[in-house]
């Protein structure tokens, strides 16, 4: 037996191991920036709310005048 003839590969189970591990790599860093998005949201709304002295969400105009 020639030992520097034998070829030693992963083969699929390890292509699918690798494939899993890369999915599952994906699917938590999509849900990692998803509540990463969220958090930095809800900081910004308590900033807000401080700001305003009240809890209510106040995106219109605040001095401008009146129209219509």
């Amino acid at each position: 037996m020639n030992p520097e003839s034998v070829d030693v590969t992963a083969g699929l189970g390890g292509f699918l191991a690798f494939f899993l591990l890369a999915v599952a790599l994906y699917f938590l860093m999509r849900n990692m920036n998803a509540r990463l998005r969220r958090m930095a949201y809800r900081e910004e709304q308590e900033a807000r709310a401080a700001d305003d002295g009240s809890g209510t969400d106040s995106s219109g105009p605040q001095d401008g005048p009146d129209v219509g």
